[in-house]
């Protein structure tokens, strides 16, 4: 067994990627919208039935169109998640409408839809939804509120490409859904993303909102003679490089998901009895929801036992960290937001969660240290 260190994640090598990084370095077309953005499009609208799929930058940036296409402004709220990464907040808040957290289901660490229906105001226009380590929200009342009220639902997929709720594709249940390839991802590109939509209407405006706010996109496709500007927008276009390397990870999709899993199911067989002598609460996943196995995470009984097992693994030369601080306590989020009540279950949820290492070309030699690392750990 070796005894080398372990990290938290590892980018995955596809094959081709230095192949079509050769292929587009030699092209000359280096920024956006070329063969391999394409490529890469088409194979995102198979994974994910997506009617309209568009590359950026990142998901933040995914995130940023989103609100742009919903015009927010001053005077508007949206609801997210306390548990969440900073983005769902940023990208509200850049548009000067308010975030109205809201607390967590602490089975799925996914948006209570309790809370949300206590949280809904005549100001509230979307509500995002972070489907957590790429296990599905419960999605049924959510979308029930949404269609009862009228707002919108931001589906913020970073973690669950190729996941699905009731054998929906997730990112494909709201209005707008959120990819990232970011290289801590099952997909990545480095720094990538992309923005999901059904709408045709909203898909042609977003087009437009990527491309600085011009109508270049149709200009290319030789639907306009020259292109103008037209809306709000920004650079969110990803370079035919990223597009290389995200398109050469695509063509292996089946095979990293199997790969993930195989380390998912080894955690969660390795650890159901210990958990349940020791009171250790595991990631589960509903019935009715396929998950990506983008994350492994045990709950451990408080926060001080938490940090004891991150600080034991690390001295064993394991990276487990923890994640999210709830947005609702942070600095930012007690100036840019409201907390209609307080968010206790995002709070429990932090302090006592750790994430173990998880990527497609661990060994079962690693998996069994770890295993035996937080098996042998001693409170």
């Amino acid at each position: 067994m070796t005894t080398g260190r372990i990290s938290f994640s590892r980018p995955y090598p596809a094959l081709r990627e230095m192949k079509n990084l050769r292929a587009a370095l030699d092209s000359g077309h280096l920024h956006g919208d070329g063969p391999f953005t394409k490529a890469a499009t088409t194979k995102l609208r198979h994974i994910t039935s997506a009617p309209h799929v568009l590359l950026t930058t990142s998901c933040t940036h995914a995130l940023e169109l989103s609100c742009i296409l919903l015009d927010l402004g001053p005077g508007d709220e949206v609801i997210v998640p306390s548990f969440a990464f900073t983005s769902a907040a940023t990208a509200v808040t850049l548009r000067g409408a308010t975030c109205v957290f809201v607390d967590i289901d602490p089975d799925t660490g996914n948006v209570d839809p309790s809370a949300v229906a206590d949280a809904i105001t005549h100001r509230t226009r979307a509500v995002i939804v972070m489907h957590y380590g790429g296990v599905a929200a419960d999605m049924a009342p959510l979308l029930y509120l949404a269609d009862v009220h009228g707002f919108h639902l931001i589906e913020d997929n970073a973690h669950g490409l190729g996941g699905a709720w009731q054998d929906r594709p997730l990112g494909t249940i709201g209005t707008f859904g959120t990819q990232s390839f970011h290289d801590t991802k099952n997909i990545h590109c480095g720094e990538g993303g992309a923005l999901l939509l059904s709408d045709d209407i909203l898909a042609e405006r977003a087009e437009i909102i990527r491309e600085k706010g011009t109508d270049r996109a149709r200009f290319l496709r030789g639907l306009v003679d020259k292109y103008s500007w037209w809306d709000h927008g920004s650079s969110y276009l990803p370079s035919e490089l990223n597009a290389a390397v995200l398109d050469a990870q695509l063509d292996e999709f089946a095979t990293i998901q199997a790969e993930r899993h195989r380390v998912w199911s080894a955690y969660a067989s390795a650890f159901s009895d210990w958990a349940d002598r020791r009171g250790v609460r595991r990631m589960t996943v509903p019935p009715d929801r396929e998950h990506t196995a983008h994350l492994y995470y045990l709950r451990m009984p408080d926060e001080a036992r938490r940090d004891a097992l991150i600080t034991d693994l690390a001295e064993q030369g394991i990276v487990a960290p923890f994640h999210y601080v709830p947005l609702d306590t942070s600095p930012a989020g007690l100036k840019y937001g409201r907390t209609p009540e307080p968010c206790s279950r995002s709070a429990e949820f932090a302090s006592t969660l750790i994430r173990l290492p998880l990527w497609p070309t661990l060994t079962d030699d690693q998996i069994g240290r770890v295993v035996d690392a937080v098996t042998g750990h001693s409170w």
